[in-house]
């Protein structure tokens, strides 16, 4: 890109205005597969500064509204159009319009009103033929929406203002409302990607077509949880997002409860009907640690799907210090290329099985991945992948366990007990915090019911060997995380103090608070009625002690033991000083000892 922008005011602009940037995510990787070198792109809208990234050997032209994120954004560009979408040149066409801020971000209310339908037709005709327009929609219906403490429309956040209505009728509000509007505009539609876990925040893109089809799939299982979990970590929602996530999957309804999709349509002749997907775009494109990791993708190939690795193209990278944690275990990189295994996932397996009671299930599958875990250990100790992968990162189909996403490996082997009994802990945390019905006893403490597990698995291991293992997890999760000694120190007291009455980590969902709530209380009543048998017992106790001492006292006073004391002390004398005679007796009639010889000293 040039390092002069040429900056055009054609009307329209708003001065003061500035629209936030969502979290580019997995789009940069997604938007660098989809244009060749010097191909002409369209930037409708503010994007995350890793898209520009991955736009670096293209000719990009921006359109926005607000002048202040024009003069942010100078010299990044090519060319820049501060204006609403009617300062766009009518006679300009684009191989690529990227739109993954949505239509909203570029209505001004210093120029012309559009509604949703003219934006799109105004964009739709910069599109070149053969071209591709890359549009995100917001689902009013999405995850995000379902699960809000607090409800959208009281929203009064810069973010949250639109220039249309929320009940737009010309604002599709569903896939099936988009298409024949794409196709009305002179587009196809291909390829579509749902956004995972809210629209500002998109760390995961599955491609609806393969989401639909493969309900029981584990990646989806596994990608969905972990994106919903870490995407509202700390934040007040009504439920668990990723439990509503994962059951929608297992529904078939994972892409209609999106929180938004992301749709690619191309500029052709024939617009009937929706195309296939463009050849070449992954399945699921999915950020592995949080913001600013790396980009992994699943491609799909001739032996089926397979994880690829992307090193990360947005500005910021994580942290690389050496902390002494992170020995414990890193993230491979000179592994980008392995296949994805199919079947169920461990955890969503284990669940079900404690929800309906069944036993046999839960002793088949845990005792199923004891014996897996053995017979990959040297010695009595298991590294790599195997070492790092519990029950969210592992995949059953039959009685065949693989691991899911083996780029995390230990460092150093650890005992395979150890293994298992994190993740039986880390099975038996989500259990009990979580409020999940399961067949053991309520009164179990966290270790103690990985102990249980433990002996459901066939193996007999004791509270020693968890210990060893929450330790193992605090290291992990340091290195992960990319913790010092003093963070880690902090991580280990924590897993430590969890307790069956503690909400789960993550989301704190007012579902899942009430019920640590009614645990508590339970918990509570319990205690209370423990401490009140207590203290009646004591009472009782001190009850009759007093009624010995009252019969102790009315007796010491009376005449017949006063009588009885004066006969017995002369016997108890006379007893006394037959013992002494006695043992003077003895000591006459004893042999006595010779006495050692003194020597003299020379």
């Amino acid at each position: 890109m040039t390092t002069e922008t040429a900056v055009t005011l054609p009307g329209g602009e708003m001065p003061t205005w500035s629209d936030e940037a969502a979290d580019a995510g997995p789009l940069a990787t997604l938007v660098a597969r989809l244009v060749p070198d010097d191909a002409r792109v369209l930037l409708a809208g503010p994007h995350d500064p890793a898209v520009l990234d991955a736009l670096a050997h293209t000719r990009v032209t921006a359109l926005l509204r607000g002048y202040p994120d024009a003069a942010a954004l100078a010299g990044q560009v090519d060319r820049m159009v501060v204006a609403g979408v009617a300062g766009l040149p009518a006679d300009e066409e684009y191989d690529l319009v990227l739109a993954a801020a949505g239509l909203d971000a570029i209505e001004s209310v210093e120029g012309p009103r559009f509604g949703w339908d003219a934006r799109l037709r105004r964009l739709a005709a910069a599109v070149r033929p053969g071209g591709t327009l890359l549009l995100r929609l917001d689902n009013p219906l999405g995850v995000h929406r379902l699960v809000a403490d607090s409800p959208w429309y009281a929203d009064r956040a810069d973010a949250a203002w639109t220039v249309g209505g929320a009940l737009d009728p010309d604002r599709p509000a569903a896939l099936d409302q988009l298409h024949p509007r794409l196709a009305d505009a002179g587009l196809r539609a291909g390829g579509c990607y749902a956004g995972y876990p809210r629209p500002d925040l998109t760390t995961a893109l599955l491609a609806t077509d393969r989401l639909t089809r493969h309900t029981d799939s584990g990646l989806f299982d596994a990608l969905l949880q972990r994106s919903c979990t870490e995407g509202f970590d700390g934040r007040f929602v009504l439920a668990d997002p990723a439990r509503l996530a994962v059951d929608a999957l297992h529904a078939g309804r994972a892409v209609e409860l999106a929180p938004c999709w992301l749709v690619l349509a191309q500029r052709v002749t024939d617009t009937a009907g929706s195309g296939p997907a463009p050849a070449g775009l992954p399945v699921a494109l999915v950020r592995a640690d949080g913001t600013g990791g790396p980009v992994l993708q699943v491609l799909d190939g001739p032996p089926g799907w397979r994880w690829h690795g992307t090193a990360p193209t947005g500005r910021t990278t994580p942290a690389t210090a050496p902390y002494a944690s992170r020995r414990a275990a890193h993230r491979d990189p000179a592994a980008p290329d392995w296949p994805v295994p199919d079947g169920r996932l461990l955890r969503t397996l284990l669940l079900d099985g404690c929800l309906r009671r069944d036993t046999g299930r839960l002793r088949h599958l845990l005792r199923g991945y004891a014996d897996w875990l053995a017979g990959q250990a040297e010695q009595g100790r298991l590294g790599g992948a195997a070492a790092l992968a519990g029950a969210d990162n592992l995949v059953v189909a039959g009685d065949r366990f693989a691991v899911l996403d083996p780029s995390w490996r230990a460092d150093d082997p650890l005992p395979v007990d150890v293994v298992l009994a994190r993740t039986l802990w880390r099975f038996a945390t989500e259990l009990v915090t979580g409020g999940y019905a399961h067949p053991w006893t309520s009164t179990l403490d966290v270790a103690g019911l990985t102990v249980v597990l433990g002996g459901v698995a066939g193996r007999d291991f004791d509270r020693t060997v968890v210990d060893a293992a929450v330790e193992t997890e605090a290291a992990l999760g340091a290195a992960q995380r990319g913790l010092d000694a003093a963070g880690r120190a902090d991580l280990d007291a924590h897993l430590r103090a969890v307790t069956p009455t503690d909400p789960p980590s993550g989301p704190r969902s007012y579902q899942q608070l009430h019920e640590a709530w009614r645990r508590q209380r339970e918990e509570n009543t319990r205690m209370a009625a423990l401490l009140a048998w207590t203290e009646e017992l004591l009472t009782s106790r001190e009850r009759a002690l007093r009624r010995a001492e009252a019969t102790v006292n009315l007796l010491s006073g009376s005449l017949s033991y006063k009588v009885g004391r004066l006969a017995i002390t002369p016997a108890r004398l006379a007893r006394r000083g037959a013992r002494a005679a006695k043992r003077r007796a003895r000591a006459a009639l004893a042999p006595r000892q010779p006495e050692p010889k003194r020597t003299e000293r020379s």
